[in-house]
């Protein structure tokens, strides 16, 4: 019989919360920042991937990770479906923080839990339970109240790329599980392919969506800012880097995630997040924060930790191992696509930051 293993230390799953903490509202802030300047959203995605992959071939290169060099086209075919969805996800994504503030962005995301649940339902047919229900129908509640009943004046468009987002968050986390037995089961593998097949993806993408005369214009043209403020290029490109290196660093610390954190200690650190990402909006960007968007907020927040909370109870039930489902991934990506190879979390495994 095989030793038991020692449960990690308390060192080190503070230290893991703490990065994923740190991490995510730096993507979350660096990606805005960027954004509120470029008209290029598709091609700021292009250049955080491209990054991730830089990185991980210098990784392979020092001897720290090990990578497919030669690229499978089985694999590449069997992940075509990860690779789509994680391209438009993480487009979406930007675009819902375009056009909303930083402190908005979790709200317009906010249906990423029900639409989980909903998704496990119909091609997984795993039965929620009436419980699991109730926290959906909280987080649902929450959604409208920020969206319909603030009276705060929010950008459509922001919303309807949040809430399309949402859709393919929630698809993407019953993708990830298919996808790892392609590279049969290595997180660190699948992470690698993801963004390298990304990035080839976005690129014809980004010049088919229009975004090829803005990308010019930024990397040619006249890059005058205020006085004393960086010009938009030296904006993009500090934020690029920020937020492609955390990216990077994120689809590695997952791999240690899994092991020593568990579903309640990550539902506690996105609630943290939340709340931090709404008073750094408030402070970098000027984000107004009314009453009835910090209620909304809070309501979507107390469904998710009920949510995490009934599924911890179901799954120490002897029945526990009928009709169980993902958990919801409430990071990745926010966060960059690195962040998403990563995906958390429970997927959460990515995204977006840039949760």
């Amino acid at each position: 019989m095989a030793p038991s293993q020692q449960p990690p230390s308390r060192a080190l799953v503070i230290g893991t919360v703490s990065f994923y903490l740190v991490a995510a509202l730096a993507m979350v802030m660096a990606n805005k920042w960027v954004l509120n300047t470029t008209d290029t959203p598709l091609f700021f995605l292009l250049s955080q991937l491209l990054i991730a992959v830089v990185l991980f071939l210098a990784a392979h290169a020092a001897g720290l990770l090990q990578l497919p060099l030669q690229l499978d086209p089985q694999v590449c075919k069997g992940l075509i479906p990860m690779v789509g969805l994680n391209v438009i996800g993480l487009s979406f994504s930007n675009y819902t923080l375009k056009y909303v503030d930083a402190s908005f962005y979790q709200v317009a995301r906010g249906m990423v839990l029900p639409f989980t649940v909903a998704t496990s339902f119909f091609i997984l047919h795993a039965r929620p339970s009436l419980r699991i229900l109730l926290a959906c129908a909280v987080v649902t509640t929450g959604f409208f109240v920020g969206v319909f009943l603030d009276g705060t004046k929010v950008s459509l468009v922001g919303v309807t790329f949040g809430v399309l987002s949402s859709m393919i968050t929630a698809v993407h986390s019953v993708v990830i599980k298919k996808s790892l037995d392609v590279v049969h089961g290595s997180a660190l593998h699948l992470s690698w392919y993801t963004n390298l097949l990304s990035a080839i993806v976005l690129a014809p993408t980004l010049i088919l969506a229009g975004e090829l005369p803005g990308v010019l214009k930024l990397l040619f043209g006249p890059n005058e800012n205020a006085e004393g403020q960086m010009s938009t290029l030296s904006t993009f490109i500090m934020g690029s880097l920020i937020t492609g290196a955390f990216g990077f660093l994120m689809s590695l610390a997952s791999l240690m995630s899994i092991k020593v954190t568990s579903p309640i200690t990550h539902m506690v650190s996105s609630a943290v997040r939340g709340v931090a990402a709404s008073l750094l909006g408030v402070w970098l960007f000027h984000d107004v924060v009314t009453q009835g968007r910090a209620s909304s907020i809070a309501i979507i927040l107390l469904g998710s930790i009920w949510y995490t909370w009934v599924k911890h109870v179901e799954s120490q039930a002897p029945s526990s191992s009928k009709g169980q489902y993902e958990p919801v991934p409430l990071d990745k990506l926010e966060e960059g696509n690195a962040e998403k190879g990563f995906t958390h979390r429970h997927s959460h495994s990515t995204r977006d930051a840039r949760d």
